[in-house]
């Protein structure tokens, strides 16, 4: 068996399970290099202790951090158990990297605004659903126009992580801005459809089961690309949504431009949306709903975090 033909039976299991494209490409980067650590030989002939062998080398020559040598660790148990169907015994001598607790880059209010005052009008929107709707950066750019529901302001995220629906607010501050969006959405779909494209990808077999829902406005992305590609698993020109990167380097240099020294992110609009929630008394139950949280522990980080000093205590000296 080749290394190109064990790479088409990932890819087919990876699509037959509903990997997405990044996590199906990510694992493959970690098979690959766990096959040439081993000179190449093939994973079938391979025991887990050259699979402990290959994540100690992470750890302490690479010096990966917990959640990378997770990932590799769940790519290798992916490859086994999924595509070769080998169960692995338990893995034992294995080096692990350290676990660090690190708290979440939180903005203030001024400071979030101050960011997102900086962006064009499109990154802005976007944005702002990161900040005020909690939304995950990947959660924004998937946003489909049918998911929208001004009546009742709600946004429903469809296969969020871990493939859970869910439902989360609707700023009304930025209705009006996201409707005028989604008008011009809508004339470039139409301009789309009228040169004989309109169509975009939809999810699992959707698109053999209603064969004209591409091409309907609803199914289009909110935030679609201003240049149509080709889907690089079906081989159609299609309009896409826009690229994460671009989003993330434009907030980058908006928080650079906003004179902010904190590592910020993306991401940090969404701690920030969780932080200034529970500021303002929100229940530490509810707040989890509105994150796609399973367990209210992970929201619980967001506690060390709040503008009252360390654990919401107020210091003696500012009494």
């Amino acid at each position: 068996m080749t290394a190109k033909k064990l790479r088409e039976q990932m890819r087919d299991v990876a699509r037959l399970r509903h990997l997405g494209l990044r996590t199906e490409q990510t694992y493959w980067g970690w098979i690959r290099r766990y096959i040439l650590f081993h000179q190449k030989q093939h994973p079938r002939d391979l025991s887990s202790e050259q699979i402990s062998e290959f994540l100690t080398h992470l750890a302490v020559e690479g010096r990966v951090s917990a959640s990378t040598q997770n990932q590799a660790l769940n790519a290798l148990v992916f490859l086994y158990r999924q595509v070769l169907k080998v169960e692995l015994p338990r893995l034992e001598n294995v080096i692990r990297a350290p676990q660090k607790r690190r708290l979440p880059v939180v903005l203030t209010r001024e400071e979030a605004e101050a960011v997102i005052g900086r962006l064009n009008p499109t990154n802005r929107l976007l944005a702002s659903l990161l900040y005020g709707s909690g939304l995950r950066l990947m959660e924004a750019v998937r946003l489909r126009i049918k998911d929208i529901d001004f009546a009742r302001a709600e946004i429903t995220v469809r296969d969020g992580k871990g493939e859970q629906d869910r439902m989360t607010m609707l700023p009304q501050s930025v209705s009006k801005a996201l409707e005028l969006h989604l008008d011009g959405v809508r004339r470039l779909h139409e301009q789309d459809l009228k040169l004989g494209g309109g169509d975009v990808y939809l999810p699992y077999a959707l698109e053999r089961k209603y064969p004209n829902a591409a091409r309907e406005l609803g199914w289009q992305y909110v935030f679609p690309a201003v240049n149509s590609s080709i889907d690089p698993r079906s081989g159609k020109q299609r309009r896409h949504h826009v690229m994460e990167v671009n989003v993330q380097r434009a907030v980058k240099r908006a928080v650079i431009a906003a004179g902010i020294k904190k590592q910020a992110t993306c991401h940090s609009l969404r701690h920030s949306f969780a932080t200034h929630l529970l500021e303002n008394g929100y229940d530490i139950r509810t707040v989890p709903e509105l994150l796609g949280h399973k367990d209210v522990r992970t929201t619980m980080i967001y506690t060390h975090v709040l503008n009252k000093g360390g654990r919401g205590v107020r210091s003696p000296l500012d009494n």
